[in-house]
């Protein structure tokens, strides 16, 4: 299979190739998974989506530009889910916190249960003896991608007909997915096990996955366990309310400043760069930290060349940095004379957390570590405190509020 480019140029082709699709044929046809190679009517932008070597405002203009509101509304919705997801964490920080937490539980248990771990190894490996499941951990692990609708099938027969714990699979799909994002995942995790919506989960269901994989697929009822309820009891508390937005120190101009590359933002020239006194930059390889488990050499790979690609638009010659020791990353600013460091805007997940670190120590050097919000998630993160229903009724304004600008 030819190998993924991580560049922008990649993703702004690809982008205009699937420009014709993003219509009705996306409407009609994004639900049918079929299969490795054969994805035509979904975009496969998300990998470029995820890092913004193309970034979702592009994306929808395009859609709009083509086909009109009506036309791409189902295209352009797919879109917004991605800020409505990030947005919903970044009020209920909480969240992320308890599904880490969780996760070190899980592999504990796992450690100390035999039987537990050679159920995951067989999950893990698609030796279940389940055909579709089966193929799918196969495509996961060798192309870095899943269909959307297979992602949902996937952690639905993972959580209620292998019954394994859901911060389990959610690891395997950040650990190998090229998409790979904390807040999209582990959202949509919690949303087919019932604890995004409470009350509402995602069975797999047989007809359902014949349908949509065009009977490449035809599992029996049998092979499906019948969903009655979610996993509601693990939160009796429910969720907890949504937070006002952190607040965010923007990079001043004029100050000594270190410019810091990560795969939240592979975009950063869209700033007035020219306006600040950058002394040094770098690109900071993160990819390792989504896991406590080995990352995908594919994920690492992706966002090395992502990152290199975003630094080399920059105009700047910018040094490697690897997420270890968060004392790196203050000697590397320390040594480069700078006040502040500027950074695309770090969402919650193992990155921001890594950070968070980072930063007590690097004030008591005096130096800032400065975000620069994009107005995209400026205009929908507000909108994210509950369902996604609230956002969908504010995409016209949205988009409105966005061209204005």
């Amino acid at each position: 299979m030819a190998k993924t480019r991580a560049t922008r140029n990649a993703g702004l082709a690809l982008l205009e190739s699937f420009r014709p699709l993003m219509g009705r044929s996306y409407a009609e046809h994004r639900n049918t998974d079929r299969g490795p190679g054969r994805h035509v009517f979904v975009s496969r932008l998300s990998p470029y989506l995820r890092r913004r070597l193309v970034t979702e405002q592009e994306t929808v203009e395009a859609a709009l530009a083509d086909h009109g509101p009506e036309a791409a509304d189902a295209f352009i919705r797919e879109v917004f889910w991605r800020g409505y997801f990030k947005g919903w964490l970044e009020r209920r920080p909480q969240v992320w916190a308890a599904y880490f937490e969780g996760l070190q539980r899980d592999l504990a248990a796992v450690a100390a249960d035999p039987a537990l771990a050679d159920r995951i190894a067989a999950a893990e490996q698609g030796r279940t003896g389940l055909a579709c499941f089966d193929a799918w951990v196969q495509e996961l692990t060798a192309t870095g991608y899943l269909h959307n609708h297979a992602r949902m099938w996937f952690a639905s027969i993972w959580i209620f007909t292998l019954r394994l714990p859901w911060r389990l699979g959610a690891d395997l799909f950040l650990r190998h997915l090229l998409d790979g994002d904390p807040a999209s995942n582990t959202l949509s995790w919690r949303w087919v096990g019932g604890l995004h919506t409470r009350g509402k989960f995602y069975p797999a269901q047989a007809w359902n996955i014949a349908r949509f994989t065009e009977g490449r697929f035809t599992p029996s009822e049998r092979d499906l366990a019948e969903v009655v309820a979610g996993l509601e009891d693990e939160e009796p508390e429910g969720l907890p309310a949504p937070r006002p937005l952190r607040s965010v120190t923007p990079p001043q101009p004029g100050r000594p400043t270190a410019l810091l590359i990560t795969e939240e933002d592979c975009r950063l020239e869209a700033h007035d760069l020219a306006g600040f006194d950058i002394r040094a930059a770098a690109a900071l390889a993160a990819s390792p930290l989504r896991s406590p488990r080995p990352v995908a050499e594919a994920v690492a790979r992706f966002e090395a060349e992502a990152l290199a690609d975003a630094a080399s638009r920059t105009g700047f010659e910018a040094t490697t940095l690897q997420a270890a020791r968060p004392e790196a990353l203050v000697d590397w600013a320390v040594a480069a004379g700078v006040t502040q460091i500027a950074t695309g805007y770090v969402t919650r997940g193992p990155l921001h957390d890594w950070l968070a670190r980072a930063v007590p120590l690097l004030e008591a050097r005096g130096i800032a570590l400065c975000e620069w919000r994009r107005e995209w998630d400026a205009a929908i993160w507000p909108h994210a405190g509950a369902g996604f229903f609230k956002v969908k009724q504010q995409i016209p304004a949205i988009l409105d509020q966005l061209e204005s600008r």
